[in-house]
């Protein structure tokens, strides 16, 4: 176990009801700069969770922070940013120093990757007020005031769409469903209109919260002519305690009476995250071709613990995935769809 940094440890002492409880477990699993890993309650000003609450994807690139991604139908999208844009600051401060100050009580970024997680979490803001954010492109500064993602309609999971496309073929679209039972049924009456060797676009790129693996099995295993295994994990802490390693391959299997044989392309982005990330794979596995560049990089599969004193419940990467091939799922990176 890592140790609290000093002005963690410090908080952590001064604990002393729920509510400094809740702020001090926020900040220590955002010590981790993991945005897999979160608190299970919220305060009214808590920081946006990424990547669901979050509209613009921001990487340091060549010393700068710079936005590499807009979530389309959000606020910042509706502003006009765009990727290639630079993030030069928040509410007025640079944006190297917000990420210093936003990193300092945390004990800094020793985490892999940590200015950029501190950057993505300061433009989603807090989650009961607006963001004020400065951007610059070719030399021009903006400052927008933009409203949190929070208060967006559009932010509730959302069904299936489907759409034609050119040569004959359809889109289907999954809103941020992948956690819903519904979703399965809902596909189903989707590939139901679908004719057959007709060309499938599956568009998973807004589903930011993930999902389970039984929506996902049900959307692939309509792909799937045999059991296909398309993912494989580990299960590190069985080794730590045991001495032994823990590795196993997930299959997806046919489904009775449904198999589509026409062409597989499925789109994602960096709002594809988790079990849509698992999904992509899936697919790919089965003989789709995904296309549209990185994804949400989430780290493995997240497992629920509740603390018993207090009912928080806190939620952490505890299974490292991979693809088939042996590809860790969060360095997966499609190539651009064309």
């Amino acid at each position: 176990m890592i140790p609290d940094a000093p002005a963690l440890a410090a908080e952590r002492a001064a604990v002393n009801d729920g509510k400094s409880l809740l702020r001090y477990a926020e900040k220590r699993i955002a010590s981790l700069a993991d945005h897999h890993a979160v608190t299970g309650r919220s305060l009214a000003d808590s920081w946006a969770v990424v990547p669901t609450y979050a509209d613009l994807w921001v990487e340091k690139v060549d010393g700068r922070f710079t936005i590499t991604a807009v979530r389309e139908g959000k606020p910042a999208a509706a502003a006009g940013i765009r990727p290639g844009d630079r993030l030069v600051a928040v509410a007025g401060e640079p944006i190297a120093a917000a990420v210093a100050s936003f990193e300092a009580p945390l004990g800094g970024s020793a985490a892999r990757d940590g200015d950029d997680y501190a950057a993505r979490v300061l433009a989603a803001g807090r989650r009961d007020r607006p963001r004020v954010l400065t951007v610059e492109r070719d030399g021009e500064r903006r400052t927008l005031t933009l409203p949190s993602v929070y208060g967006t309609t559009g932010d509730a999971f959302r069904p299936i769409e489907m759409r034609s496309a050119r040569g004959g073929g359809v889109t289907i679209r999954s809103g941020n469903s992948l956690g819903e039972q519904q979703t399965i049924a809902d596909f189903d009456a989707a590939m139901a209109l679908v004719a057959d060797k007709a060309p499938v676009t599956i568009d998973l790129t807004d589903t930011p919260s993930g999902g389970n693996t039984s929506v996902a099995r049900g959307i692939m295993g309509w792909f799937a002519e045999r059991p296909t295994s398309y993912q494989l994990h580990q299960l590190p802490a069985e080794e730590r305690e045991t001495g032994i390693p823990r590795q196993w391959v997930e299959q997806v299997l046919p489904r009775a009476g449904k198999y589509h044989r026409g062409r597989v392309t499925v789109r994602v982005g960096r709002w594809t995250g988790s079990m849509g990330e698992g999904l992509a794979i899936g697919l790919a596995a089965v003989g789709a071709r995904v296309c549209g560049g990185p994804m949400a990089g989430l780290r493995g599969a997240v497992y629920d613990y509740t603390l018993p004193a207090s009912g928080i419940r806190v939620t952490f990467p505890a299974e490292r995935l991979y693809t088939v091939a042996g590809v860790p799922r969060e360095a997966v990176s499609p190539p651009p769809c064309r």
